[in-house]
């Protein structure tokens, strides 16, 4: 079954620890099964707190979804992530279609 990595950025409260985050982050996804499907474009909040920015990636299971969120790499670039911002991170399934 398909799955969904999402990340939810709520603010960035350290740019200089944001951008180490995305210099490093780019590498993690290289030779992962992914496919992107939205990457910080413009977000309009309909309900609850505002969106400062979104991610959406396509994986065919939920265990490659995790195996490319807990990936060593990927593991070192969120450090700077978790210092420089604040997110919200979900994997949903996808529907059988």
């Amino acid at each position: 079954m398909s799955a969904y990595l999402v990340y939810v950025r709520d603010r960035i409260t350290d740019l200089v620890e944001f951008k180490k985050y995305e210099e490093r982050a780019p590498a993690a996804s290289v030779g992962q099964p992914m496919t992107p499907l939205a990457f910080y474009g413009a977000v309009e909040t309909l309900e609850g707190d505002k969106v400062d920015g979104a991610v959406i990636i396509a994986f065919a299971t939920v265990a490659d979804a995790k195996a490319s969120y807990n990936s060593p790499l990927y593991q070192e670039a969120m450090k700077h992530r978790l210092k420089g911002a604040e997110y919200r991170v979900f994997i949903v399934e996808g529907i059988t279609g």
